[in-house]
């Protein structure tokens, strides 16, 4: 039996001239159209040089030809590679001399300057789409409809995820195609997925949510998707008399929130909303409840593991809890340090076991070391507890990473490329409270004896280095860190002070 995941879509559609994704215009791509187009990517790749094995770097705007890369990738045994479209050149870089993909795929707009900054490298730069008759799109269509899928191993690569360390040095998560299957599989047993639900897809497709949670779970339970560009909250209230589910970011929730009209009326066909990437706070949750009538799943992951928890579909959904462990998911909280196991409702870090859970961090032995106990377990580094009907409640997150609007941002990374400025001596980089992305990232600095720092020459300066969503909000200068007497930066302190910096 092949261990590939494609393997196991087509053996989960029943339906081939079923809609696979419905784009908001109204047309439609059908189950049997995509295993036409998915093959003539695949045969594309093949022609580029992209064998089992290989890495498929991607850097794009949300299109249906992605995911029709994504599954090609997926049907030849390659390693997708997505890489979010805020991502700077100097970012790519990184990536790219870390990843050594055979093809990088891009953006039309952007082909010649990606050709310039990757030129020194080996690997092919090709556009997805666009007017040249050698993009990657424009090539596939002159290929055969049928592809063989190759068989492979259940433990191979499917993908590679980079998650920023504290270090300010990314980590590639090596995810297998068992990993992708099996959480999956257990999303659709779970959240009830059926060939009737259509999914209103908002999300990017180059995170795990919007890409695996989303698209994977889809394709498993043989359902459709509305396909959005990204999450405009027009195009969303428009569309939702047309879906019966939904997954989201708390951002998505509190802005739909904000609007009167969005009613009870306005989803009175909907069953279920997901909302996870970050936390998703109580107020929202009942607030949610009470203009709907409908109470939001929400449920816990990481890039590492897919989905990990998830309040129940049938039975109460705890406002700011996580929920239970997914099927074949077992879980448990220890001393971060120690690793003892402790007791139920002591917070302590989340570590886990299943079949969800990365092959080990690309090229990082000794960090992947690091991450695993000896028993097995992965540690999240995520701190919570299990209250007394078994539920994961998040209680922190260690290591100060910030998640602003459903993305990663860490601290240090940020950092790094604040004291490289002229007139910063030292900065730090903290998470605080804002009604709609849920954390804003901020600086906190302070300036060098010669140098008065700007504000906005600062988040300027940091622009043509970071992604737009790691560039701090603000830039706060005071005339010393707090520090403890081992020298650390005392955020919590500063967290404290400049909590009010966002609310009205």
């Amino acid at each position: 039996m092949s261990g590939n995941l494609f393997r196991t879509i087509e053996d989960a559609i029943a339906d081939r001239a079923a809609p696979f994704l419905v784009l908001p215009d109204g047309s439609q791509t059908t189950y049997g159209e995509m295993f036409v187009l998915s093959g003539q990517f695949a045969h594309a790749l093949t022609a580029n040089g992209v064998a089992r094995g290989d890495r498929v770097a991607v850097q794009t705007g949300k299109c249906a030809e992605c995911l029709w890369l994504y599954l090609a990738c997926l049907r030849i045994g390659a390693v997708y590679l997505p890489l979010n479209s805020a991502y700077t050149a100097a970012e790519i870089t990184y990536f790219v001399g870390d990843a050594e993909p055979t093809l990088f795929v891009c953006d039309a707009a952007r082909l010649d300057d990606m050709r310039r900054t990757l030129a020194d490298g080996a690997q092919t730069v090709l556009a997805i789409t666009g007017a040249d008759a050698e993009s990657l799109a424009a090539q596939a269509g002159r290929m055969p409809e049928q592809f063989d899928t190759v068989d492979i191993l259940a433990d191979d690569l499917a993908a590679i995820l980079y998650t920023s360390g504290t270090t300010g040095r990314s980590k590639g998560a090596m995810i297998t195609h068992e990993n992708l299957r099996s959480n999956a599989l257990a999303l659709v047993d779970i959240w009830r997925f059926g060939p009737a639900d259509r999914l209103l897809h908002a999300l990017p497709i180059y995170h795990t949510h919007g890409l695996f949670v989303a698209t994977n779970t889809i394709l498993l339970a043989g359902a459709s998707m509305l396909f959005l560009p990204k999450f405009d909250v027009e195009a969303v209230l428009n569309c939702l008399p047309q879906a019966t589910t939904m997954m989201g970011v708390p951002t998505f929730y509190s802005r739909l929130l904000a609007r009167p009209d969005f009613t009870a009326e306005t989803v009175s066909n909907m069953r279920l909303f997901i909302s996870g990437s970050a936390p998703l706070s109580a107020e929202v949750h009942r607030t949610f409840t009470a203009r709907t009538g409908l109470a939001i799943l929400e449920r816990y992951g990481m890039t590492e593991t897919n989905m990990i928890t998830s309040n129940p579909h049938d039975g109460p959904r705890k406002p700011g809890a996580v929920g239970f462990p997914l099927p074949g998911v077992t879980a448990r909280i220890a001393d971060p340090h120690s690793g003892q196991l402790l007791d139920q409702g002591e917070i302590g870090v989340i570590e886990l076991t299943g079949p969800n859970v990365f092959k080990g961090y690309w090229r990082m032995p000794e960090k992947t070391r690091q991450v695993f106990r000896d028993d097995g377990y992965f540690i999240t580094g995520d701190l919570g507890y299990i209250d007394d009907d078994g539920y994961f409640t998040i209680s922190g997150r260690d290591k100060d990473l910030i998640i602003s609007g459903g993305l990663n941002v860490y601290p240090a990374e940020i950092e790094n490329a604040l004291d490289a400025l002229d007139g910063i001596a030292e900065s730090a980089i903290i998470g605080l409270p804002h009604a709609d992305f849920g954390e804003a990232v901020t600086a906190i600095v302070v300036a060098s004896d010669t140098h008065a720092v700007e504000e906005d020459t600062i988040r300027r300066q940091l622009q043509s280095d970071l992604a737009k969503f790691k560039v701090p909000r603000r830039v706060i200068t005071i005339d010393s860190l707090p520090r403890n007497t081992m020298g650390k930066v005392q955020k919590n302190l500063l967290r404290e002070e400049f909590v009010d910096l966002y609310r009205e």
